[in-house]
């Protein structure tokens, strides 16, 4: 009480004492003003000055109404500092939920780990963990493996994208790996800093070990070889990857780190190409993202950063380049190689093999052997082998590596092959018709020397780096006229809900050109329409509509982001809607609900009061993340 009374005693003395204020400004303040307090921290309460046709000035006074001096200019920069962070904050939001519980398989190459920029990098990692996202870290090894040859003056030795280990290079490699492993669990080990939390209350989970980290012996791999009559020595090829136990450790709470380092099933220590592996274990996984941390950008023939490249666009650039790179014909070579296996499992085989069991894998009725087991597709020059244990060629993954790469004459052509033959992979699942879980869908291509590129990437929209997927808006185009059949049977229950308004075929047909429809297996299973306003730089968004066995499968989403791009693209600066019942829909996706007179004034004409409608708008923002429609407009 007695310190309420105290503060009521500084509010009066305060009302008194503006005029003692010494202002850098002309105008002074007058007797027609208001005093307000502010909360702030420390020694010194924050008072708000507000006079009647000025602007706000504000002064620091303590407990006892004096008057202290202000940095008015580092307080502002301070409020605004915190505004910043309470929007970034907020805007983060989706983004946690979005990747909270995702896995993430990271290859971080080998000029990053033997550089500066690895322990920055590992204490975002941490962070993230932290998050819920969990981690397989491939580190690579090159660059350590041939400086300890360098220091016993060896030559280090490749063939194509694989290093030929002898005897000497085995010991340097597993002198490599076992110095990046210990180095990478020791920056893991300290944890967050706690000396800024400590006004939250003691907490004996402050002096815990940062991450736990765990590794082993979770890849199986078979010797190489001699291949056209090269020996590679102790070199490995990836056999299995053991998802169960990697997924054991993940599922407790650890940040894995799968070695490049493979055991033969005789015991043998074998020397794998570290994409190999990483991609490998990605699709062994099925791992929401392969995130590879390179040491540069992937750049346009401008030298302008390549935010997106579809998987079509990706392959388009790689096959361009077969003749000068080696690993772009052998990637060249595996994707042709598993286009023909695909066509050969056509609809006859697979209703030779019946349906599938109760955990969806596809059974022949006559043996009872999965699919997998019946189809495997055997790779030549090292991309993926015949390996006789039932996994799909491309689990092997995809090496790179070799002078090619050392020489960067090709740029980081290697790293999108890789990136591309990962994403490819789930396309020809699909293809294939296989209900199982396998392929990544979204490769992450990220410039390791930018300070908090994994956090600038996973956390914009726009992101800092260079995204390949499989699935962006994958079946998404523009009606035509045989379409209109199938729009009916996905608008019709709606517009007999009154969801939807009723259109007949005839308007249909004249609006038909600004309906987009997504198409399965010759199916429509949804569609949207965007009607241009451009006098007033605004579309209505209308007809998103979803079939019933397809909902809850983002399909509503993909459409209203294909049409934000779509009307983007066309000059206009702002979506807007009519709607009776699924305000909550688009209120999540970001509209705001407007009054009539934010529809434009032909539009208003045209709306049947009597459905009383909401309206709702939604204000687009410049789209930097290369991400482009223009493909499904021809």
């Amino acid at each position: 009480m007695a310190a309420a009374v105290s503060y009521l005693n500084s509010l009066i003395s305060l009302r008194n004492c503006h005029r003692k204020v010494s202002l850098n400004q002309k105008w002074r303040p007058t007797q027609d003003c208001v005093w307000s307090y502010c909360r702030s921290s420390g020694r010194f309460g924050r008072m708000k000055l507000l006079c009647l046709g000025q602007e706000r000035a504000s002064v620091k006074c303590d407990v006892l109404g004096e008057v202290k001096n202000d940095s008015s200019g580092d307080e502002g920069a301070f409020e605004e500092k915190n505004e910043q962070f309470v929007r970034w904050f907020r805007e983060a939001w989706p983004y946690f939920r979005a990747h909270r519980g995702g896995t993430f398989v990271v290859v971080i190459s080998a000029e990053i780990v033997d550089g500066p920029y690895l322990e920055p990098l590992l204490k975002d990692i941490s962070l993230l963990h932290g998050l819920g996202i969990r981690f397989v870290l491939v580190p690579g090894t090159h660059v350590q493996i041939d400086k300890i040859l360098a220091d016993g003056r060896i030559e280090p030795r490749y063939v194509g994208a694989y290093r030929i280990t002898d005897a000497a290079s085995l010991e340097a490699a597993k002198n490599a790996a076992g110095g990046i492993r210990i180095t990478i669990e020791a920056m893991l080990s300290p944890g967050p800093s706690i000396c800024s939390i400590r006004r939250h209350g003691g907490n004996s989970r402050w002096h815990d070990v940062g991450v736990s980290v765990a590794s082993g012996n979770f890849l199986a791999a078979k010797r190489r070889g001699v291949v056209d009559g090269i020996d590679y020595g102790a070199t490995g090829e990836v056999k299995r990857v053991d998802v169960s136990r990697i997924c054991e450790m993940l599922d407790a709470g650890s940040i894995v780190i799968l070695s490049n380092l493979g055991s033969s099933s005789s015991g043998q220590v074998l020397n794998c190409n570290t994409y190999e592996v990483a991609t490998a274990c990605a699709l062994a996984l099925g791992a929401d993202k392969l995130i590879c941390v390179i040491d540069g950008p992937i750049q346009d023939e401008n030298g302008r950063l390549i935010r997106f490249l579809t998987l079509q666009d990706a392959d388009t650039l790689i096959r361009k380049r077969a003749k000068q790179s080696e690993i772009a014909a052998n990637y060249v070579k595996a994707v042709d190689e598993e286009d023909l296996a695909s066509k050969a499992v056509g609809e006859e085989d697979l209703a030779y093999f019946g349906h599938g069991d109760s955990n969806g894998a596809l059974t022949s009725p006559q043996n009872g052997k999965g699919f997998s087991e019946m189809y495997n597709a055997t790779f030549q020059n090292g991309v993926g082998f015949g390996n006789g244990n039932g996994l799909w060629s491309g689990e092997q993954g995809f090496a790179i590596g070799g002078q090619e790469r050392l020489s960067r004459l090709n740029g980081y052509l290697s790293e999108l092959a890789a990136a591309a033959f990962v994403c490819r992979y789930l396309i020809d699942l699909q293809m294939c018709k296989i209900r199982r879980q396998g392929g990544v869908q979204r490769v992450h291509l990220l410039d390791g020397t930018i300070g908090g590129v994994l956090l600038l990437e996973l956390f914009q929209r726009d992101g800092m780096g260079t995204m390949v997927a499989s699935d962006v808006y994958e079946g998404t185009r523009m009606a035509r006229v045989a379409d209109l059949s199938g729009i009916r049977q996905i608008i019709e229950p709606l517009e007999e809900a009154g969801t939807l308004i009723r259109r007949t075929d005839e308007e249909m047909l004249k609006k038909l050109e600004s309906f987009i429809v997504v198409e399965r297996e010759g199916h429509i299973i949804a569609c949207a329409a965007l009607f241009p306003y451009f006098k007033e730089k605004c579309g209505e968004v209308a007809a998103i509509a979803v079939s019933s066995e397809c909902r809850g499968q983002g399909q509503g989403d993909k459409l209203l982001d294909y049409i934000e791009k779509k009307a983007a693209a066309m000059g206009l600066e702002m979506l807007f809607l009519l709607t009776t019942r699924t305000a909550d829909w688009f209120v999540r996706r970001g509209f705001s609900e407007c009054s009539i007179e934010s529809i434009p004034e032909e539009k208003r004409k045209k709306i049947d009061l009597a459905r009383n409608s909401m309206y709702y708008t939604k204000k687009l923002s410049p789209d930097m993340s290369g991400i482009t429609v223009a493909r499904a407009f021809t």
